[in-house]
């Protein structure tokens, strides 16, 4: 593993970052007051080949790695973590579940505008009754001729609202377990599916996130995604890549909130110094700086090992159990060192604090991930919970 950036890698992590501070940071605190999912933003990244990162060329993407991929998603959170999380929840969740479970015709029918940035994609997983336990899930699926018939809610889907394509999940099966629940493909428009409720979130404002309903919505049996009862297998193939993506998401949300904090204890004067020379100050930022190393190097093992083509599952739990955390401590640790002036929407280290909250939620808990490393090093069977 080389720990140094190749010359097209600095290439690609360069050009995000002026993208980004030139093009993002400008309407950050606009959109994260009003909400607004920022599509004509997230065309200009489709235009860029940022939301078909890690698809080949031929389904419209920009066939590069997942080390390249975690240096965009990071470059992205350092200015705005909605954003970052938008880019990644496209990339490694609809996007990817369909390059990795569908047919040569669902990917050039659905992959390649999806890659491009033409469309966006949901993915749904999560219902009321089912979070962390999958098993909870109450949409059903039932065969009607040669198609299907959904009925259900699915709950905190990014881009519910906004979306063009959703892969969505449902009981085929009830009595096969983990094994009866399958994956569809739904389009926008189509009857019986329709967003429904759009949350209110405390962080990550500007990227979408609200209910998808299916009512009696019939589909074609083109529309099964995967093998039948397979989706759930499947999504866990898929989480192992989101939850990198996620990890790589922190370490940006915390190196943009330590960036900021660097520069403000550098020109922020009390007593008649910089309250950089208190060692107060400097200790909270020398731990923020190692945390960050330490979560962007767990980060970097881990798409190493995937673009290897090895075992994900604990090197992407790890990384998105201490990334997650850290991004946590270090927002809190920058809106401190900000004192009075972290608290207030002017500094973006209030909005890093808040942004930085749902790494430690969303593609699975710290409870979750502690489970699953747990398992891991006990050489227990796992039992396979997202």
């Amino acid at each position: 593993m080389d720990f140094q950036l190749s010359e097209e890698q600095e290439l690609t992590r360069r050009t995000v970052r002026e993208f980004a501070e030139k093009e993002i940071a400008p309407h950050s605190l606009e959109l994260d007051e009003t909400q607004r999912f920022p599509r004509d933003i997230m065309r200009r990244l489709g235009d860029m080949g940022m939301l078909g990162v890690l698809f080949p060329p031929e389904y419209g993407g920009a066939g590069l790695t997942y080390n390249e991929y975690v240096l965009i998603i990071e470059e992205l959170a350092r200015v705005d973590g909605a954003i970052g999380l938008s880019v990644a929840a496209h990339n490694s969740l609809c996007s990817n579940h369909i390059y990795i479970a569908g047919s040569e015709e669902q990917k050039r029918r659905y992959l390649v505008p999806l890659a491009k940035g033409e469309k966006i994609g949901a993915w749904s997983l999560t219902e009321p009754t089912a979070g962390s336990d999958a098993s909870g899930t109450r949409s059903t699926a039932r065969r009607d001729g040669d198609g299907w018939v959904l009925n259900g809610s699915k709950t905190f889907a990014t881009h519910g609202s906004v979306c063009d394509v959703a892969v969505v999940f449902a009981v085929s099966d009830k009595e096969k377990g983990k094994h009866g629940i399958s994956a569809f493909i739904l389009e926008k428009g189509a009857k019986g599916f329709r967003p429904g409720k759009k949350e209110n979130k405390m962080g990550c404002r500007a990227s979408d996130t609200a209910e998808l309903v299916m009512e009696n919505c019939r589909v074609g049996g083109s529309q099964l995604l995967g093998r039948e009862g397979e989706g759930f297998i499947d999504a866990l193939r898929v989480l192992d890549g989101g939850r990198i993506g996620i990890a790589a998401l922190a370490v940006g949300i915390a190196q943009g909130a330590l960036d900021h904090a660097l520069a403000y204890a550098r020109t922020r004067q009390q007593f008649g110094e910089p309250i950089a020379n208190f060692q107060a100050i400097q200790w909270m930022l020398a731990d923020s700086a190692v945390e960050i190393e330490a979560a962007r190097l767990l980060v970097r093992k881990a798409a190493f090992l995937k673009d290897a083509k090895q075992e994900v599952t604990l090197a992407s739990s790890m990384a998105k159990l201490y990334a997650s955390e850290t991004a946590v401590r270090v927002a809190n640790r920058a809106v401190q060192v900000h004192g009075g002036y972290g608290y207030v929407k002017e500094y973006p280290v209030e909005r890093a604090y808040r942004d930085a909250k749902i790494t430690t939620i969303g593609e699975g808990t710290s409870e979750i991930q502690r489970l699953v490393i747990a398992r891991h090093i006990l050489g227990l069977a796992r039992e396979q919970a997202p």
